[in-house]
């Protein structure tokens, strides 16, 4: 259990404020790609929520190497997640002497990095390089919906 090296670096963003659904939107493009693909993808799209998580990804990769000594191209992001956080909550003066509430939604964001140069980690991405499907059904069953009565038996 000594020796045992980690291969995760995270970085977390609390109280961003945007939705959760809105964030989501861009960090389901991002998951699973490498360090320098999902800082492209992130420069490129036109979301508001792409310049907390720009930040967040970068922070995470600059904590892999600073802190663990990894190299950044050799990083992917394993495991994101958003969250929803408080809402803020504000009056806003309307006519006749009444308010209006406004409801402010924030997030979190964690961006979880991993390593993909170590060997104990690169036996558990072996599913990203082959389909698991490919000789799973070898036969194909033909059914004759019509011929046996099927859908047309109904009156």
């Amino acid at each position: 259990m000594l020796n045992k090296k980690k291969t995760e670096v995270y970085a977390l963003g609390q109280h961003i404020s945007m939705s959760a659904h809105k964030a989501r939107r861009v960090i389901d493009q991002i998951r699973g790609r490498s360090y320098e693909e999902t800082l492209m993808i992130l420069e490129l799209m036109p979301y508001r929520a792409c310049y907390p998580i720009f930040k967040l990804v970068y922070s995470a990769a600059a904590n892999a190497s600073y802190n663990m000594g990894f190299n950044e191209i050799n990083l992917i992001i394993s495991k994101v997640e958003v969250n929803e956080s408080t809402t803020v909550k504000k009056l806003k003066p309307r006519a006749r002497g009444r308010s209006y509430p406004i409801k402010r939604p924030t997030c979190y964001i964690s961006i979880v990095m991993k390593d993909i140069s170590l060997d104990k980690y690169k036996d558990s991405i072996t599913w990203l390089k082959k389909p698991r499907w490919k000789n799973r059904y070898t036969d194909k069953i033909y059914h004759n919906m019509y011929g046996s009565g099927g859908v047309w038996d109904k009156k």
